[in-house]
């Protein structure tokens, strides 16, 4: 009896020899780095990065400037299932806990243990907060400690809405996107309070590796990690049996999308980008700076039509100066064309095509171009295309359509109409601008602007059944 007594007292005292010495060691390092955290208040001040934006006088963007793609916004704009996406991918027990979260770093422990990997992590989001304003993504114990003591600190000064409101404007969601809204447009085209359960457990997946998994890099393993979401959610009484079922078998829907800009104005748009940089050097790229011109989008777009149209009228006077390239097109697949047509870009609404074949007893042209896939040109649309000699001679009028081009040159084509019809994307209906034969279009010469732009590179998206009319256009004035 007294040996067992003997040994429960030695056990104690080296239980409290060693929760004593870890108080201490504790302390010495609190006092040591309490000096060197910043103020909280400093998260209140912060300026998100946020690109500089031109817009016309009735506030229709012109251009945007800047590395990061972020949109800032308040809680109170965020639905409450996408904040729930969020806490049951990151940190189920935001509400409860004081910044640290021990269960929250036990269960990744076992996680760990039983999986081989971690699924919903250790760290609470009021620590992901304090690493992304405040700290390095060092891996280091004093990186680590610091976290926690700001953690602390900012749950001591800021209530629970302030702390999730800074993660989701400040967390980096992949291809550039940083914060909820700005991913919720370049996966979905959407705001955030469209996006369906499915795509909100997509991206509350995406803050764990927005690389790993990323919808467009890794789609299966994207999938994989929503579907694990959405049962956390379900587990959690987040949402229904009913809900779940559904989210789980809709299908990926996201797609790469950019901010088309509203208004075509890239001279003034580059004047007010410089006048900007003058002013506050590289901030203006970065402070979230909007410009708005005396520019009216109306007159803009009559002004550019009317030069265009201009332009062309004057270039057709003056003959057609021949393919802007040629290649032999003999055995190559549809594919292997669309490949070699990479060279040559897209213009506006001029498209580089490939002649494939050349019939004159039918008067037409075969032709194949990357962003359409096959189409025809009659020589009635390449009737006005006489050789340029000079600025003030041309050859004669071509009489049959070999007289203008042959197999395997390279020629910028319109399509002749442009009608709009519907595409079903996720939940949400859009409506897109594809070609079809029929009646003519605007004319839009070469001579705009060589700016590249996204166009529908999602394969799947392609309507490749269909055989497009073309018109030949002047290759350049």
């Amino acid at each position: 009896m007294s040996h067992l007594l003997r040994t429960s007292r030695v056990f104690a005292w080296f239980l409290l020899t060693g929760l004593s010495a870890s108080i201490i060691i504790a302390s010495a390092f609190y006092l040591y780095l309490r000096p060197t955290l910043p103020p909280v208040q400093q998260l209140l001040d912060v300026k998100l990065q946020t690109p500089l934006r031109v817009y016309s006088q009735d506030n229709r963007l012109i251009a945007e400037f800047g590395e990061k793609r972020r949109a800032p916004i308040t809680i109170e704009q965020i639905p409450t299932i996408q904040l729930q996406a969020f806490l049951a991918a990151e940190d189920s027990r935001f509400y409860d806990h004081f910044g640290v979260d021990f269960r929250g770093l036990t269960r990744a422990a076992v996680e760990l243990v039983s999986t081989g990997s971690i699924q919903s992590g250790g760290s609470t989001i009021t620590m992901q907060v304090a690493k992304n304003y405040f700290l390095s993504r060092d891996r280091t114990f004093i990186r680590k400690f610091n976290e926690i003591l700001l953690a602390l600190q900012i749950e001591r000064e800021l209530d629970k809405d302030n702390i999730l409101e800074l993660y989701l404007n400040k967390i980096y969601l992949g291809n550039r996107a940083y914060g909820i809204a700005a991913a919720a447009q370049v996966y979905y085209d959407k705001p955030v309070n469209e996006l369906s359960l499915a795509q909100m457990a997509m991206l509350a997946g995406l803050p764990k590796a927005p690389s790993a998994f990323n919808p467009l890099a890794n789609p299966e393993r994207a999938m994989i990690r929503r579907n694990w979401i959405l049962g956390r959610m379900r587990d959690l009484g987040y949402i229904t049996d009913d809900a779940w079922s559904l989210a789980v078998e809709a299908p990926l829907t996201a797609s790469y999308n950019i901010r088309e800009t509203e208004v075509d104005a890239d001279y003034v748009a580059e004047m007010a980008r410089t006048e900007m940089v003058r002013r506050f050097g590289e901030a203006a790229y970065t402070d979230g700076y909007s410009v708005t011109l005396t520019v009216d989008s109306e007159k803009q777009k009559s002004a550019t039509e009317s030069l265009r149209a201009g332009l062309e009228d004057y270039d057709r006077r003056h003959g057609f100066r021949g393919a802007i390239g040629q290649f032999d097109v003999a055995g190559m697949s549809a594919i292997q064309l669309s490949d070699q047509m990479l060279n040559y870009p897209r213009v506006e609404s001029l498209i580089p095509a490939v002649v494939t074949e050349i019939n004159d007893e039918q008067g037409e042209a075969r032709v194949h171009t990357r962003h359409l896939g096959p189409g025809k040109m009659s020589f009635d649309s390449m009737s006005w295309a006489k050789r340029y000699r000079t600025e003030s001679l041309t050859g004669p009028a071509p009489s049959k359509v070999s007289d203008v081009v042959s197999v395997g040159d390279v020629v910028y084509v319109k399509a002749l109409q442009l009608p709009q019809i519907r595409e079903q994307n996720g939940d949400q209906r859009k409506r897109r601008r594809h070609p079809q034969a029929g009646a003519s279009g605007r004319l839009v010469p070469s001579t705009q602007s060589r700016r590249r732009r996204h166009f529908d590179q999602c394969p799947e998206r392609r309507n490749r059944g269909a055989l497009w009319r073309l018109q030949l256009q002047p290759e350049q004035i």
